[in-house]
């Protein structure tokens, strides 16, 4: 609104000026016209009133005294030419013969010459004056050209200049004071309008996927704001909808896909268990001087592959199981140095610069947490053969936040797996089913944590929890 009406100002501001010098242009031209007109009504008046013959030899004597008197009478110099160009009469008074006026001008004699109505208007600047210059013939009664009469005609625009000046000066204290009211009211409107957009923008960036969003309810708003307003809402009826059908469609394939894992892990000991049965079916012998051995053999076989799966439906049980939320305070610091009591491992260190900082968490599942992530770090350092294995635990304060950070030199994780090392089931391990930091991050998550990775391959890991205090 504000450069609308700058632009507007401006833009008048500019059409003033070029107007007032058109209609000034236009007013010395018709000026010059009535001064000539008048000028030769006057020489025509002496022509007839004169007892001089009337021819071109005889002008300087018939306007001897006439030519000051006319001049007096329009306040304008005029100079009298004969037909060749060359000075019969001036009006100005000059004791000194001025050379630039004894002869018109070539180009100034041969324009009135080709002139279709035998007149020419010169126009030039001179010392920072505009002029203009009229050359036209005069003839007697009979029409016969008897000299060329030259009108020199200063545009004199003062006049014209105060009165632009003066309106330029009204038009900006105008101006001025609507560009006061339009700040004025830009201020306030855009207050106005804001306020409804704030309150729109606030909503929108609270919505989230993974929770019931509130509808905005704005009165006495515009019809623009109405529309986004029902726009929004629409938008978070869908939204719900799409969320809930996504949810189940997400808890069925998750299910589908621990099915499938269960069934596949459960199957890989019920084999060798098949094979064993049958073979000893095959094979079994009462009177074998072995028969102990072999029954033993055999039970053992089957034992192991028992307990495997009994290791199997443990872990798929504790990933399962969602960790209830006790809100027990704690010190994370004693409990981390408790979780670390269990290990024999001797290149495994805590630190911490505090010796106590109090959190809401339950302390078999901060037990568990640490247990797993100190776990796969010892399995990293194993695999990756270090001459000079170590495990770093450390407890950090961080403002609102407190970090637990389990580092190692193993193997490290390849910078292609890092992204997956939280999905359920993914392993880069031989032996175990990839539950396990799956679990961790299921557990730090419910009490409104997370957790991040770090890791060089070949150099090691960095596995860094954060809780609220």
């Amino acid at each position: 609104m504000i450069l609308l009406v700058l632009l507007a100002s401006i833009l008048i501001a500019a059409v003033t000026v070029y107007q007032y010098r058109e209609e000034a242009k236009d007013y010395h031209r018709e000026r010059l016209q009535r001064k000539e007109a008048a000028i030769r009504e006057n020489i025509q008046y002496v022509l007839e009133k004169t007892t001089y013959p009337v021819e071109t030899g005889k002008i300087p004597l018939i306007f001897k005294d006439e030519i000051y008197k006319i001049k007096e009478i329009h306040n304008l110099e005029l100079y009298l030419y004969d037909l060749d160009g060359n000075l019969l009469k001036s009006s100005k008074a000059s004791f000194i013969r001025d050379s630039t006026i004894q002869k018109m001008p070539d180009y100034a004699l041969q324009a009135i010459r080709t002139a279709q109505d035998k007149r020419f208007v010169e126009k030039f600047e001179e010392a920072g004056q505009d002029y203009q210059s009229s050359y036209s013939y005069i003839t007697d009664n009979y029409f016969k050209p008897l000299a060329i009469l030259n009108l020199p005609y200063i545009e004199d625009d003062d006049f014209i200049n105060k009165e632009m000046n003066e309106y330029l000066s009204r038009l900006g204290a105008a101006y001025l004071v609507m560009l006061i009211v339009a700040i004025v009211l830009a201020y306030f409107l855009s207050k106005y309008i804001t306020r409804s957009l704030n309150e729109i923008s606030d909503k929108i960036n609270e919505t989230r996927l993974d929770k019931k969003n509130k509808r905005i309810y704005i009165q006495n708003t515009t019809e623009e704001i109405a529309t986004v307003v029902t726009a929004y809402n629409s938008m978070i009826d869908k939204l719900e909808n799409s969320a809930a059908k996504l949810a189940a469609s997400e808890r069925e394939a998750a299910w589908r896909e621990m099915a499938k894992q269960v069934a596949h892990e459960i199957k890989n000991p019920l084999t060798p268990m098949r094979l064993t049965v049958q073979s000893f079916e095959r094979k079994f012998d009462r009177n074998d001087p072995e028969v102990e051995s072999k029954l033993r053999e055999y039970s053992n076989t089957l034992i192991q592959q028992i307990d495997t799966m009994s290791s199997i439906a443990s872990a798929f049980s504790n990933y399962a199981k969602m960790p209830a939320q006790q809100d027990e305070t704690l010190n994370v610091v004693k409990i981390t140095k408790l979780a670390l009591d269990i290990f024999n491992e001797s290149y495994i260190y805590f630190h911490s610069e505090e010796d106590e900082i109090i959190a809401k968490f339950d302390r078999t599942q901060l037990i568990r947490v640490i247990t797993n992530l100190v776990k796969n770090s010892i399995q990293a350092i194993e695999q990756a053969e270090t001459p000079d294995p170590r495990v770093e635990v450390s407890v950090v304060s961080e403002s609102k936040m407190v970090a637990v950070l389990v580092a190692d030199n193993g193997i490290g994780i390849a910078e292609e797996n890092l992204e997956k090392v939280f999905e359920p089931k993914f392993t880069t391990k031989s032996s175990g089913m990839g539950l396990g930091l799956a679990m961790v991050k299921n557990i730090v998550e419910t009490y409104g944590g997370s957790i991040s990775v770090s890791s060089a391959a070949d150099k090691g890991t960095v596995f860094t929890v954060r809780f609220p205090k």
